[in-house]
């Protein structure tokens, strides 16, 4: 694909928006009353990882981030 680098950088910055919704959203389902939160927030900062690791492999093999040597 022959996308330029801001909309590259706006694809990269989407997949990190998403990854931090839904690492949110798993640390906060994950936490139990009386619990600590440090234990949610390590979970949830996992499945950020998790998820921002699979979308820059989905974008990478798509091509979306490949540098086009012209």
């Amino acid at each position: 694909m022959k996308l330029s680098f801001g909309v590259k950088v706006l694809v990269v910055i989407i997949c990190a928006l998403a990854s931090f919704i839904i690492g949110a959203v798993a640390g906060y389902l994950s936490h139990e009353p009386g619990a600590r939160h440090r234990h949610a927030v390590l979970f949830g900062g996992g499945v950020f990882i998790g998820v921002m690791t699979l979308c820059l492999t989905v974008l990478g093999s798509l091509g979306v981030l490949s540098v086009d040597a012209t």
